[in-house]
């Protein structure tokens, strides 16, 4: 590196004369049970097909030398110095392309942005987008399962995060010694607690305000319940409607399937299969991307279209030209007061007319000492099709449900909640997920968002809330693409928690992570005409 640092790299070579287009990924996880086979399998399956591959340590991590800081500029930086290197090996034709999932996706749009000689395309799997905005924060709540990242990230070599008890960990309070409930004092861990904020900590390391400046084709692919399809979504939408090149927008393709972060890996997710066809022929995908934009192949991959996304509900893949699809509304749904409309349990109505008179708001008691359980399948926040009922069933979640739909409704794009709301509390959180509802009463997970409220104005300075003043809190449930059938129904659950994926809001407005005091906060939602609290359901209309 620049700096005279020596980072390990494993070269894997076509066994043949000559020089070659090389593939870079880079990787802070070598030494993670599976990781190393998974990668050596599709290095070799990419040096079969005329390809020099190489997988390097990031700085720091394992037989890397220098420090590991995650989420800083060295990965830029390395990466940048590494690909120029690849280009002058005497096996590399000079012309590179990058690939990898989730940090080595991050750490190739920050390379990106440096404008390495040489790159010509990028694979980018389930990237993570700027960290304030899902990793290792969220909108101001922190991510919880990010400590058990720590504890396995940290130092030369990783640890397995199965030596903890992670479950009774995550109730440590305070925050800023849970780094050493795991038996170890961890300098990341104690950087990202003093910086919860969009500060210069973060901001020296964001690239997504720099997408203009990654003038190359892109490969996105995620899935609808990864934990950071954020980064995707944002990512195709900033590079083709922000791109200064006009070939640039034309030459990005999107892949969404009905996948966890674990992309591809799996058709049943909890009790739901998505049939057959969830599953798809990924490596093939990669290996056409890469010869036609490296090898200048002409296999056509470049004029089909551009979007192909999983839509469920109709459980089939749907190609399109663009994303968010063409034919799609903006369309808010309101939430009512209506106690008949859901005979189970809930506390309202969505609605697509606006309350035209003044209403009583709908409240309920967020109790940080007994937070709304987040429902996953590995305990950390994995998100799911998983069925709701059992926290639906709390008093504090508010549920709101449109009438058994008479026909099919599409939902492909972003969704955000406005959300008006007042508490007694300094500081707390408002939580909102979106929910199909089946005939048989099996409440499906779609998406779901968060924001502290001491960030609802800006992630960059904290503001508190004034306890009793109503304020109007905008909540970003991500992307989806689903089809409410006939005869389900379309929900909203609204609350203050979703634990341990997220942290627990003390409420008390104190300093972030430096206490462990905890008070009761009494949420009220209001649904008036003067407070139109809504979920925008980004509804197909056709057209496509």
């Amino acid at each position: 590196m620049r700096d005279g640092k020596r980072l390990a790299s494993d070269v894997f070579r076509p066994d043949a004369e000559g020089r070659f287009p090389v593939i870079l990924t880079r990787t802070p996880y070598r030494t993670v049970e599976g990781f190393q086979n998974s990668q050596n399998e599709e290095a070799i399956f990419f040096a079969k097909h005329g390809y020099a591959y190489v997988i390097q340590d990031c700085r720091g991590k394992n037989d890397s030398e220098g420090v590991y800081r995650p989420f800083q500029e060295d990965d830029a930086r390395d990466g940048y110095d590494t690909i120029a290197w690849c280009a002058q090996q005497e096996w590399s034709d000079g012309t590179i392309g990058t690939t990898g999932a989730s940090y080595s996706a991050w750490n190739q749009w920050t390379a990106a942005t440096l404008k390495p000689p040489g790159l010509k395309a990028m694979v980018c799997t389930v990237s993570l987008p700027d960290p304030v905005l899902n990793v290792p924060y969220q909108n101001g709540a922190l991510v919880l399962w990010m400590s058990e990242w720590m504890a396995m990230i940290e130092g030369k070599r990783n640890t397995t995060t199965s030596l903890y008890d992670t479950q009774r960990l995550f109730w440590h309070l305070p925050l800023k010694t849970m780094d050493e409930r795991f038996g170890r004092r961890s300098r990341i861990w104690k950087e990202w607690i003093e910086h919860p904020s969009a500060d210069k900590y973060w901001r020296r390391a964001f690239y997504e305000d720099r997408l203009k400046s990654v003038d190359l084709p892109v490969l996105h692919i995620s899935g609808w319940y990864d934990d950071d399809i954020i980064g995707t979504h944002a990512n195709y939408v900033g590079m083709t409607e922000g791109s200064r090149s006009s070939r640039t927008r034309r030459s990005q393709k999107l892949i969404i399937g009905p996948w966890q972060h674990r992309v591809n890996a799996t058709r049943k997710l909890g009790d739901i299969d998505f049939g057959e066809s969830a599953l798809v022929d990924l490596g093939e995908t990669k290996l056409r991307w890469f010869d036609h934009w490296l090898k200048g192949v002409p296999n056509g991959i470049e004029k089909e279209p551009r979007v192909d996304i999983f839509t469920m509900g109709r459980n089939a893949w749907v190609k399109h030209e663009q994303w968010p699809p063409t034919g799609m509304e903006p369309t808010p749904y309101y939430l009512q007061s209506d106690g008949s409309a859901n005979s189970s349990f809930g506390d309202g109505l969505l609605s697509k007319k606006r309350a035209s008179v003044e209403a009583p708001g709908d409240s309920y008691s967020y109790d940080p000492a007994n937070p709304v359980p987040n429902i996953d399948d590995l305990g950390r926040g994995a998100e799911g099709p998983f069925d709701q009922r059992p926290i639906e069933r709390r008093d504090d979640v508010l549920v709101y449900s449109t009438p058994p739909l008479v026909r099919e409704t599409e939902v492909s794009g972003p969704v955000r909640v406005n959300l008006f709301a007042a508490t007694t509390a300094r500081d707390t959180d408002f939580w909102a997920q979106l929910v199909d509802v089946f005939p048989n009463g099996y409440s499906m997970h779609l998406t779901e968002g968060i924001i502290r409220g001491r960030y609802n104005r800006s992630l960059e300075k904290e503001e508190l809330l004034t306890p009793g003043e109503v304020n109007e809190f905008r909540i970003d449930l991500w992307v989806i693409s689903n089809v409410f059938m006939k005869g389900h129904r379309i929900r909203l659950d609204v609350s203050s928690s979703s634990f341990p994926k997220y942290d627990r809001n003390p409420n008390t407005g104190h300093r972030f992570g430096h206490d462990a005091e905890l008070r009761v906060a009494e949420q009220t939602v209001f649904h008036d005409a003067g407070r139109p609290s809504r979920v925008v359901l980004p509804v197909v209309t056709g057209g496509r």
